[in-house]
């Protein structure tokens, strides 16, 4: 495979492809610069990083291999990565030869939000077909076991470019005919944007409805979440899905994580909620932001979520150059590597409590902190009845009910 020096990159917001500048790799380092006629829309599509500029961009080689936040978003990451990396070997590709530009040409117009790139390496697999959700479960286990399947292209177009460590495809849904099909364009009457979850070797068999559970306390909560549910599979078993906030029908949104607008390695992170903060009150330009986030913070402290790293929370962009903190995600209850919130809370990981929220709160002062905290207690102190009515087990919901009692 011949290495991609050059990827043209564009943004679609479901109308007009617009080309948005050019990567180039030279000298083992990767140069940027934005198209002269993009700049006169006044699109900020990575503000903090990659300011509009008639300037040549090069970023520094870490966090992100020598590429910017914006376009390191684009690449797959975790169960994505693993699949990629998984056709590569099967094309007899050397990973060791493998740069950013050759993955990002990978993705091409198949990633997530709304930027694209070309020249795409596609794949030989690209047609419609119908989803047998136990039939994908078996094959992404023998994946993760680091077994051939005979449907990897299908897996990797359907899930190559997603994000997360858990197995996940996008499809294609109909909430009339609870039908679910996969098609790489635009979406046939009636159908919406969704993306499946399947179970890692480490979960628990009833991980999609702890999920569940979680997100319908998130929106007791108050939190802005998208669409959420069980899908089922033949053999009954189920998967946690949920609508896609980047896709409305045909439109697109450009999406950037906190992560790349930042330049956060989240793997090796120092960031507080007040980071996140300041960068949501800068995007959104309104003191709404920061009850968003601490609501937010609040959740993941008191539900011990601790997987609530920076490429957890994302932005999304429209086509006028609006930002808004996108829907919250992957809210369930978890253990860090480190036993610690990935995210600080008022510079205390390990073991956040109300008085780190209210030095918070104070801060930025959000004058009904106490109310956000009593109401997301309230809420949480009725996990069981939320895990009974999403089919949590006995055993996974009296486990979750001890933590969480040590928390409330």
């Amino acid at each position: 495979m011949n290495k991609i020096s050059k990827l043209i990159v564009s943004i679609d917001f479901g109308e007009d492809e617009t080309e948005v500048g050019e990567l180039i790799s030279e000298n083992e380092k990767i140069y940027f610069k934005y198209n002269s006629e993009f700049i006169k829309k006044d699109l900020k599509i990575s503000p903090f990083k990659l300011p509009l500029s008639t300037r040549i961009y090069s970023a520094e080689r870490e966090p992100f291999d020598g590429l910017y936040g914006v376009f390191n978003d684009s690449l797959p990451d975790g169960w994505g990565k693993l699949l990629l990396d998984r056709k590569l070997l099967s094309m007899g590709v050397s990973l060791n030869n493998i740069t950013p530009l050759d993955r990002l040409a990978f993705v091409g117009v198949g990633g997530m939000g709304a930027l694209k790139y070309r020249p795409e390496i596609k794949s030989a697999y690209n047609q419609e077909l119908s989803l047998e959700l136990d039939e994908i479960a078996k094959n992404t286990s023998l994946v993760l076991e680091g077994i051939d399947t005979d449907i990897l292209d299908e897996l990797y177009q359907m899930g190559g470019s997603s994000g997360g460590a858990r197995p996940k495809v996008f499809i294609l849904y109909n909430p009339e005919k609870e039908h679910i099909i996969y098609n790489q364009q635009s979406p046939p009457r009636g159908y919406e944007h969704w993306i499946i979850k399947f179970p890692s070797s480490s979960d628990s068999v009833d991980i999609a409805n702890i999920e569940y559970a979680y997100y319908k306390m998130a929106i007791s909560c108050g939190l802005e979440m998208n669409p959420c549910k069980l899908f089922k599979g033949k053999s009954g078993k189920l998967y946690f899905g949920t609508k896609r906030f980047d896709r409305n029908k045909n439109k697109n949104f450009h999406l950037h994580s906190a992560s790349g607008l930042m330049h956060d390695n989240y793997r090796m992170s120092f960031m507080d909620y007040g980071h996140l903060m300041d960068c949501a009150f800068r995007l959104e330009n309104h003191i709404s932001a920061y009850t968003k986030i601490i609501s937010l913070a609040t959740f993941n402290i008191f539900s011990h979520n601790q997987d609530d790293h920076s490429k957890n929370f994302s932005f999304l962009m429209d086509e006028n150059g609006k930002w808004k903190f996108a829907p919250v995600y992957d809210l369930t209850f978890s253990f860090s590597a480190l036993g610690h919130h990935s995210t600080m809370v008022a510079s205390e990981s390990k073991f956040p409590k109300k008085k780190h929220l209210l030095k918070l709160a104070e801060h930025y002062s959000i004058k009904n902190i106490n109310e956000i905290i009593e109401q997301t207690k309230e809420t949480i102190a009725n996990w069981e009845k939320y895990a009974k009515e999403a089919g949590v087990t006995t055993v996974s919901m009296k486990k979750i009910t001890a933590v969480l009692n040590t928390m409330l």
